[in-house]
């Protein structure tokens, strides 16, 4: 009996990592965000789509995680919104499990402080209890800092 090679479309996860110039007026980033946050986060859980988001004060650095084509219609969407600009695919492609498996969002250090999981509110964005990163996430947001560097 012949057993059939896994179908790496079905059971892999497709990773994309963007890099894009923030756009958004400083006056307005704290509601902007938050108002952001609560958006993606509502739609990425529905979408199954996973992913973190590093924030530096020129740079979003975001990697998101799920099935391929729902991915790239939501890069598509990040591609044409006005808060970006010079958007650049960084990395994209299949990859055995999802790093961010839990993650909605968090906002990763860019600098070598502590990456906070985020909570997004109407009115802005505040800090969830961390739990911690694994190896391979430690792995994924180092080339998210890299990227935010230039």
């Amino acid at each position: 009996m012949t057993t059939a090679a896994p179908d790496h479309a079905s059971t892999g996860t497709f990773r994309l990592m963007y890099r894009s110039r923030d756009r958004i007026p400083a006056d307005r980033r704290k509601v902007e965000l938050g108002e952001l946050f609560l958006t993606a986060r509502s739609k990425n859980k529905k979408r199954h789509i996973t992913g973190a988001l590093l924030l530096s004060e020129d740079f979003f650095v975001q990697t998101l995680e799920g099935e391929e084509t729902i991915v790239q219609t939501l890069f598509e969407q990040i591609e044409r919104d006005p808060r970006h600009d010079s958007v650049t695919v960084l990395e994209s492609g299949m990859v055995d499990d999802r790093v961010f498996a839990r993650w909605a969002m968090a906002k990763v250090s860019a600098d070598g402080e502590p990456d906070i999981p985020l909570i997004a509110h109407t009115d802005g964005i505040a800090p969830a209890a961390s739990r911690g990163t694994t190896p391979e996430q430690e792995s994924v947001l180092q080339a998210m800092r890299d990227a935010a560097r230039g």
